[in-house]
C-alpha cells in the first residue's frame, strides 16, 4: 500500500500511506477547528500519543450497512494475534505475561516499578509486540526483573527464556534490520523465517519464479518460511495451517458480514476472501483482489488480510491488517476527479515514456470515514491506501486509493497550538502560507501519491518485482511521493478546480523538505542510522533535490539567532528536479536495476548529519511534541429488542487506551500460548 500514516505520523503501506511521519511535524489552521467538546487525545506516555476519531454520519446508515460494518469489524479485530506472533516468536507469551502482572498486582499503582510496567505495556501495545513500530529496536524496560518477577503467579515453563528476551538487549535486539552487508533474515527477529539464512531463501524463491509470468503469484505473501530435512518450505497460514483458529474466527465474521453485503458482488469478494482464507492458495487472493478492485459501487468497504510487506526484511510477506471503512460522498468529489484524468497525469509525467502505460485502467478513488482500525493499521495507522499490491492486477484490472480523512481531521485537531510551526518554520510569511494552504496539499499528496503515484509506470517484460528487494518498499514509497510532489505544481490542478492559488504547492514542498532534512530526526536514537521506508523515502528525496539543487541555491540551510532553518529560494526548480529524481527512480523499478537502486538508498537516506541531529532533538524536547500518534477504536455494540432481533447498532468513544488493549486480549486472544 503505500502507507501515508499522517501529516503527524507518515509510514505504511506499496499501498498504505502511512503519513505518520510526514504530518507529524508541520500544522494547519486550514481546517476550521471542531468546536465541540470531543476529547481527541487520550493518553500519552514515552515518545507515543494516543488519539481518538470520530466517525461521522455512521448514524445515517442503513441497518444493513451497519450490520455489514459490525461483522467487518469484528473479522478485523479477530487477527489481532496474527500480527503479533508475525512479530515475534515470544511476543503473545510475554504479553500474557506483562497483562497478567499489571491487572493482578496487589501494591501501590504509584510504585515507580509499577509505573514502569504500565509504560511498557503501553509501548507494547502500541507496537504490537516488544520492538518499536518504527525504529525497529527493542524495548528497554524500566521495571526490574526482580520486581516482574514477584508479581508473576503462575510460572510459564520456559520462564527463563522469556526473561531474556525481555531483559537482555542482545537477545532479539531489532525486529527488521536493513543494515547493508548483513543476513537480513539472520539479524531480523520478525516470526516469518526461522532456521533460514538469506541466501537460502532468495535461492529458494528464484527457483520458483517464472520471470516469462505476466500474471505472477505473490510469492511468500501468506507463509511461514522455515527448514524441513534441510530444505527451504513454506508453512501457510490459512485455515487448518498456521494461525488457524484466528483465521477461523475472521472467516465467520466474513460468513456473517456476507449476508448484509450491498450487492452480489461485493458478497461475492468476500466468499473469494474466504476461500482463500481457506485454501491459503495465492490464486485465489489474486482473483479476491481484482474482484475487489473492480467493486465500486458499494458505500462500505475494507481490506482485511495479509497485505504490506515492510515488516518483511526481504519484503515478499504481507503483515496482517484491516481498515473497515464507508465513503465519504461530499469529500470524495477530489479524489474522483483526479481518477477520471487520471490517463493525462500518465501521459504528461516526466519519465521515459518507454515506462507509462500506454492506457491506465479502472482506477478508482474516494475519501473514506474509518469505521475501525486493526492489526498492522492499529494502533499507528495509514492516512491513504492504494491497493492490489500486485503491479499486474493494478495495469490490468486497476485499483482502489483512499484517504481516511476522519484520520487527518483527528490529527489535525489533536495538533493546535503546539507550537512547531513557530519553532521551525523560518519565517511568517511560510508559516501564514502553509496554515492557509498545508491542509488540503497535504491532503491532495496522499490523493496523489495513493490514486495515481502507486498505480503509475510500468515494470518491463521480464523483470522480477522483487527485483530491487530490501530496498524496494523505500524506492517505492519515493515514486509514488515524487509523484504526487511533481503535479501538485501543476497548472492542472488549477484547471481542475482542487486549488484555487497557483502558490499553494508551495507548502507542501517546504514542509516535505523541512521533514525529509530536519525534523523527522526526532525519530531517530543519537548515532542511529535512518531505518523506516518512508523515513529513508523522505531523506532520499530531500538529500537528492538538496545536493542537485545547490548550484542554483534552489534550497539551503540558514542559521538565525543559533538555530538552523530551510530556506526554498527557487520552488520551479525544485519542481523541475523532482520531475529528474522521478524519471530515474521510475527506471530503476521499471528495469529492475537493483545496483542504482541500492546506491541512491545508501547515499541519500541511511546516514544521519549528528549536528543537526543533536540540535534537531533539543529544540523538540522544548516543546514535548510526541514524534508518533495513533488510535483507539470506537465500540460498536449490537441493539436487540425483546424478541432478540437487531434493531440497530450504536457507537461509543469513551473507552480508553489501555482498557481497550487488555478487552481485546481478553475477547480475543486467537492464539493464546
Amino acid at each position: 500500500m503505500s502507507n501515508n500514516k499522517s501529516i503527524s505520523n507518515m509510514s505504511k503501506l506499496t499501498n498504505i500511506t502511512t503519513a505518520a511521519a510526514l504530518a507529524l511535524t508541520i500544522t494547519s489552521s486550514a481546517m476550521a477547528k471542531d468546536s465541540s467538546d470531543f476529547d481527541y487525545v487520550i493518553d500519552r506516555f514515552a515518545d507515543i500519543e494516543v488519539l481518538r476519531y470520530k466517525v461521522p454520519d455512521f448514524e445515517n446508515l442503513s441497518l444493513q450497512q451497519k450490520l455489514l460494518i459490525y461483522h467487518l469489524t469484528e473479522a478485523a479485530i479477530a487477527g489481532r494475534d496474527i500480527l503479533w506472533d508475525q512479530n515475534g516468536k515470544y511476543n503473545l507469551e510475554i504479553r500474557k505475561l506483562i497483562e497478567s502482572a499489571y491487572t493482578n498486582y496487589k501494591g501501590d499503582r504509584n510504585n515507580p516499578q509499577f509505573k514502569a510496567l504500565e509504560k511498557y505495556l503501553k509501548q507494547i501495545s502500541f507496537a504490537n509486540g516488544l520492538h518499536h513500530h518504527y525504529s525497529m529496536d527493542k524495548f528497554s524496560p524500566e521495571f526490574s526483573r526482580e520486581f516482574l518477577l514477584s508479581n508473576i503467579t503462575n510460572k510459564p515453563a520456559n520462564i527463563d527464556t522469556l526473561l531474556s528476551v525481555i531483559f537482555d538487549p542482545t537477545v532479539m535486539p531489532k525486529k527488521v534490520n536493513q543494515a547493508e552487508g548483513q543476513d537480513l533474515i539472520v539479524t531480523s527477529s520478525t516470526n516469518i523465517y526461522e532456521g533460514v539464512t538469506q541466501p537460502e531463501v532468495e535461492a529458494y524463491y528464484a527457483a520458483l519464479k517464472d520471470t516469462t509470468d505476466l500474471t505472477p503469484i505473490s510469492y511468500g505473501l501468506n507463509t511461514r518460511k522455515t527448514k524441513v530435512n534441510g530444505k527451504v518450505v513454506e508453512q501457510p497460514y490459512k485455515v487448518g495451517g498456521l494461525y488457524s483458529p484466528a483465521i477461523e474466527r475472521i472467516v465467520s465474521e466474513l460468513n456473517k458480514a456476507a449476508e448484509y453485503a450491498e450487492n452480489p458482488a461485493q458478497k461475492a469478494y468476500i466468499k473469494k476472501l474466504v476461500e482463500f482464507y481457506t485454501t491459503g492458495d495465492l490464486k485465489a487472493f489474486d482473483d479476491y483482489s481484482i474482484m475487489w478492485a473492480e467493486e465500486t459501487d458499494s458505500q462500505v468497504d475494507f481490506i482485511n488480510g495479509f497485505i504490506e510487506t515492510y515488516d518483511d526484511p526481504l519484503g515478499m510477506t504481507g503483515s496482517w491488517e484491516s481498515i473497515v471503512n464507508f465513503k465519504n460522498n461530499e469529500a470524495s468529489a477530489r479524489t474522483e476527479t483526479l481518477s477520471k484524468n487520471a490517463q493525462w497525469f500518465e501521459s504528461h509525467s516526466p519519465i521515459d515514456p518507454r515506462f507509462r502505460k500506454e492506457e491506465v485502467k479502472g482506477v478508482s478513488a474516494k475519501v473514506i470515514t474509518a469505521a475501525i482500525l486493526a492489526g498492522d493499521s492499529y494502533p499507528a495507522t495509514p492516512i491513504g491506501i492504494n491497493l492490489p499490491n500486485a503491479n499486474w492486477i493494478r495495469a490490468a484490472h486497476g485499483s482502489k486509493s483512499v484517504t481516511l480523512e476522519n484520520i487527518t481531521q483527528a490529527y489535525d485537531e489533536a495538533s493546535h497550538g503546539d507550537g512547531f510551526n513557530e519553532e521551525f518554520v523560518i519565517d511568517e510569511p511560510t508559516r501564514k502560507l502553509l496554515d492557509d494552504y498545508l491542509f488540503i496539499t497535504d491532503n491532495l499528496h496522499t490523493d496523489l501519491h495513493e490514486c495515481l503515484g502507486h498505480g503509475s509506470g510500468r515494470i518491463l517484460p521480464g523483470v522480477d518485482p522483487d527485483a530491487l528487494k530490501a530496498h524496494g518498499s523505500t524506492l517505492e514509497e519515493a515514486r509514488a511521493d515524487l509523484f504526487a510532489l511533481y503535479y501538485l505544481a501543476d497548472p492542472k490542478l488549477i484547471e481542475l478546480g482542487l486549488l484555487d492559488n497557483p502558490d499553494a504547492y508551495k507548502a507542501e514542498y517546504y514542509k516535505y523538505m523541512l521533514n525529509g532534512l530536519m525534523t523527522q530526526l526526532m525519530r531517530i536514537e543519537p548515532g542511529k542510522d535512518v531505518e523506516e521506508a518512508h523515513m529513508r523515502n523522505r531523506k532520499l528525496i530531500a538529500e537528492w533535490v538538496l545536493e542537485h539543487g545547490k548550484a542554483d541555491n534552489v534550497v539551503e540551510y540558514v542559521t538565525i539567532d543559533g538555530k538552523t532553518y530551510i530556506r526554498i529560494n527557487d520552488y520551479k526548480r525544485m519542481r523541475e528536479l523532482i520531475g529528474q529524481l522521478l524519471g530515474e527512480i521510475q527506471r530503476i523499478k521499471s528495469e529492475g536495476d537493483y545496483e542504482a537502486g541500492r546506491n541512491l538508498v545508501e547515499k541519500y537516506a541511511v546516514k544521519v548529519d549528528p549536528k543537526i541531529h543533536d540540535e534537531i532533538l533539543k529544540r523538540y524536547a522544548h516543546l514535548s511534541i510526541a514524534p508518533y500518534k495513533g488510535f483507539v477504536n470506537p465500540v460498536y455494540n449490537l441493539v436487540k429488542d425483546a424478541n432478540g432481533n437487531v434493531t440497530d447498532v450504536t457507537i461509543t468513544y469513551g473507552e480508553g487506551y489501555l482498557p481497550q488493549m487488555l478487552r481485546y486480549s481478553k475477547d480475543y486472544s486467537t492464539l493464546s500460548k
